[in-house]
């Protein structure tokens, strides 16, 4: 498999590249991307946890998802301006690595959950981290991202 995508092959509206398909998901579960996190970026499942949706975002940073980030925002904390405000800094960050330190709740059966993680990522060149709490809360059902404390 290539490092990189063969930039003279067309791809669908929407479809996926086979290697990013195949590779390892950017939320550093082990698994691929098509198993993981793909499905709920596509709309084909929904995360049963709050580390499931807190990876599912992590990767949507990753691959610049922005609708995704905006859908997956609670209606307590999403403001109209948030698809805008993700677009403006989303293009000025490479994010690198994730880990996650602790999970509280947010479980199958839970309402809400928290999630620590620490993301090592790139701005201009400059190693950067965010050490973060998020809180995750259900909305009709769904598992939404909150808010987050540094």
């Amino acid at each position: 498999m290539s490092d990189h995508w063969d930039e003279e092959e067309e791809y669908e509206e929407g479809k996926v590249p086979r290697e990013r398909e195949e590779s390892l998901c950017p939320c550093k579960s082990r698994r691929s991307y098509k198993t993981c996190c793909m499905p709920f970026h596509y709309g084909r499942a929904k995360p049963h946890t709050a580390e499931q949706l807190m990876r599912s975002r992590y990767s949507a940073y990753f691959f610049r998802l922005i609708d995704y980030l905006v859908d997956t925002t609670h209606p307590d904390t999403k403001t109209p301006e948030l698809g805008n405000e993700i677009g403006a800094m989303i293009h000025q960050v490479n994010w690198k690595f994730l880990r996650i330190v602790e999970a509280s709740k947010g479980g199958k059966d839970d309402k809400t959950g928290k999630v620590e993680f620490i993301a090592d990522y790139f701005v201009d060149g400059e190693p950067q981290e965010l050490h973060e709490v998020s809180r995750f809360k259900r909305f009709k059902g769904a598992w939404k991202y909150l808010d987050g404390k540094q």
